[in-house]
């Protein structure tokens, strides 16, 4: 009996130590499979760790420092894009996110809360905690990266499976983001590991590896949303406060910015991408309120610049900036993958900023 008990507690340690198999898969071939992987059905664990503590706490944006500023456990059950569910769980909780035809589902387990948005996504929203799954997050860094940028790594052991490493150089002016390092099946192309590194870090500035994984579609009963009978169900139109600045705001973003194109693919409103893969400008045209609660938190951050050009501040390898506040304080905010002075140069290139007109609860 000793003995069993002694093979079984071995056997991971065994796992991780037999030889990786390199499947000889070249890495535009690697690459092209990591895009076509969002349907591999699968089920499993992962930890992300971020080192992007945003000084927005306090405020509509503090969920993304959370995220992206420390340790996160979450589970998956993935069948497809369009259906699945990732809980991310804590000490003395978890919340839900399913995906399905009818939108978006949220159940909070220590709020007793839940929510959900019908339709299909928007084009612009803010980061949730499927966007930090070692697939999604490997699928969005790598959609818009030549073939010629790529190169293979040696193969890992990764949650049991031998995984094929990608490696992207990132050669865009005024990016602070300088490579890519993912591990996918050589055959699904499902990625089982992602990291993304800035200048003169050997440390990942934001990184998520699978730590169990079971390939396979899980059944739809695992996936459904189904919150207890006793959970008030609120329901909007809209995942989060970007997808309706979004929609209602009266400013039009100009083509460029900072010499950065803006994503025409995107059909984006009011909000403004600009930029290529993981060279990324995102602004955001802020009611007074929700940018009133910002100032507090950027004033305070160590490094923080106060000047005619509003508040600059820069954690890792993103940059924050906001503008002056105009009229009854509406500011821009800018947030991107570029330098500082990149983010003052797009601020300068932005329109002057449009009114809201869907009601004064966002002022």
């Amino acid at each position: 009996m000793a003995a069993v008990v002694a093979a079984l507690a071995a056997a991971p340690t065994v796992v991780r130590v037999l030889p990786v198999g390199d499947s000889g898969v070249g890495a535009a071939t690697l690459l092209q499979r990591v895009r076509a992987s969002a349907d591999v059905g699968y089920s499993g664990y992962a930890q992300t760790q971020g080192g992007l503590a945003l000084p927005v706490s306090g405020s509509a944006f503090g969920a993304i420092s959370d995220l992206f500023g420390g340790t996160n456990q979450l589970r998956v059950w993935w069948r497809g894009s369009d259906d699945w569910r990732v809980d991310t769980l804590n000490l003395t909780g978890e919340t839900d996110l399913h995906r399905d035809a009818g939108g978006l589902s949220t159940w909070d387990y220590e709020n007793d809360t839940a929510r959900q948005t019908t339709g299909a996504a928007g084009a612009v929203r803010l980061p949730r905690s499927d966007d930090l799954l070692p697939g999604n997050l490997a699928r969005r860094l790598l959609s818009e990266v030549r073939t010629g940028d790529v190169e293979r790594l040696a193969s890992r052991r990764i949650a049991g499976h031998d995984a094929a490493g990608l490696r992207v150089a990132v050669h865009e002016k005024g990016s602070t983001i300088t490579r890519i390092d993912v591990w996918a099946l050589p055959g699904s192309g499902l990625p089982v590991s992602a990291a993304v590194y800035t200048t003169g870090s050997r440390t990942a500035l934001v990184s998520s590896t699978l730590l169990d994984l079971t390939i396979g579609r899980p059944a739809a009963s695992t996936v459904a949303f189904r919150p207890p009978a006793s959970v008030r169900v609120d329901r909007g139109s809209f995942d989060d406060i970007v997808a309706a600045l979004d929609t209602f705001g009266r400013t039009t973003p100009p083509a460029t910015v900072a010499g950065l194109a803006e994503r025409r693919d995107l059909n984006l409103g009011a909000v403004g991408v600009y930029g290529r893969g993981v060279t990324t400008v995102v602004a955001v045209p802020l009611p007074a309120r929700l940018a009133g609660q910002i100032v507090p938190s950027l004033r305070t951050t160590p490094g923080a610049v106060e000047d005619s050009s509003g508040i600059a501040s820069g954690v890792g390898a993103l940059n924050v900036q906001l503008g002056p506040p105009v009229g009854f304080g509406d500011r821009w905010l800018l947030v991107g993958t570029v330098t500082a002075a990149t983010l003052r140069d797009a601020l300068a290139g932005l329109p002057p900023l449009q009114p809201y007109y869907f009601g004064r609860g966002l002022r």
